[in-house]
């Protein structure tokens, strides 16, 4: 049976200082943040004397306020870029399939596009609608 645990992760000096939220008393460090889920498995497994492959654990980096508020920017901006290029792709292979209509081969579509033939062809052949 698996224990799920919370490890809150707070930078102090070269350290990740890491204490469980569900076990108050447990606290661990790692100068790593990508170490954190090992030692806090391992601290949690010695605290509960149980094998530390039965505890999953989700780090929560103690991150400041500026910090957080770029992240979601961030992630805002990357989610407008993929639709954007969804849209761009849509629009590639509408105007794929109208240079392929008129009987262009797919090198030449390749051309005037900007994209290799092999893409070309994935432009015609896909079958998404647009």
């Amino acid at each position: 049976m698996a224990v799920n645990v919370t490890a809150v992760a707070e930078r102090s000096g070269i350290w990740w200082a890491v204490r469980v939220l569900e076990l108050p008393g447990v606290f661990t460090q790692a100068r790593r943040l990508d170490q954190v889920r090992e030692t806090t498995a391992d601290a949690v497994a010695a605290f509960l004397d149980i094998p530390a492959r039965e505890i999953r654990v989700e780090v929560e980096p103690v991150l400041s306020a500026d910090v957080v508020e770029r992240l979601q920017e961030a992630g805002n901006d990357r989610l407008r870029a993929d639709q954007l290029a969804s849209l761009a792709a849509d629009k590639l292979r509408e105007v794929a399939r109208g240079l392929a209509e008129g009987g262009l081969p797919e090198r030449d579509i390749g051309s005037i596009l900007g994209v290799s033939r092999q893409r070309a062809h994935q432009l015609l052949t896909d079958r998404k609608e647009s």
